[in-house]
């Protein structure tokens, strides 16, 4: 992974859910780190088993490598929100292929 491929702004994001005075739960979305990140459409697999339509809707982040992400987290990059919905590791702790679906 170079450096200067990483050329997108990026939020990891996590829902957190807090308990008001008045006994009702309310969930925010939190910013729990930031970083650099390459961004690429998706792939012809998911072209070819989605027939063509929504491709525009997934995308692949690369970044390095960072512990605790998981598929329950989100990504928000140049104000669009993309939930994760596939985590793969690159090389041994070098970076993470983050594959995302626009919410």
């Amino acid at each position: 992974m170079k450096s200067g491929k990483l050329t997108n702004l990026i939020e990891l994001q996590r829902l957190s859910e807090a308990v008001n005075p008045s006994g009702s739960v309310s969930s925010a979305w939190t910013t729990y780190a930031t970083g650099r990140a390459e961004q690429r459409q998706a792939g012809i697999s998911e072209f070819l088993t989605t027939y063509g339509k929504g491709v525009s809707n997934n995308a692949v982040f690369l970044i390095r490598w960072l512990p605790g992400v998981s598929v329950a987290d989100r990504i928000v990059c140049d104000g669009v929100a993309w939930n994760v919905v596939a985590i793969a590791e690159i090389g041994r702790r070098r970076g993470l292929e983050l594959r995302a679906v626009a919410a």
